[in-house]
């Protein structure tokens, strides 16, 4: 094994230690598997299923609105909030 130093303000290693303490492990083991999960994510290629293709651009947004501004208001309607 051969060590690293990396910095970070202290609120962040609060947190890292605070997280790696309550999954009981240590802020290195936490720090190898976020790698190790970001490195695996990076290797495998979204998948985007037939039916999902086939829809998919056939919605025009308002100009200026993205799609994330659209489903806002659709649960806002939905739930009454």
């Amino acid at each position: 094994m051969i060590k690293l130093t990396l910095s970070a303000d202290p609120a962040t290693i609060e947190l890292a230690k605070s997280l790696a303490a309550e999954q009981g492990t240590s802020v290195s083991a936490m720090f190898e598997r976020f790698v190790a999960l970001a490195a695996a994510k990076r290797r495998i290629p979204a998948v985007v299923a037939p039916l999902t293709r086939s829809v998919s651009g056939l919605v025009r947004l308002p100009k200026g609105r993205g799609a994330r501004a659209l489903l806002e208001d659709a649960l806002i309607d939905r739930h009454g909030l």
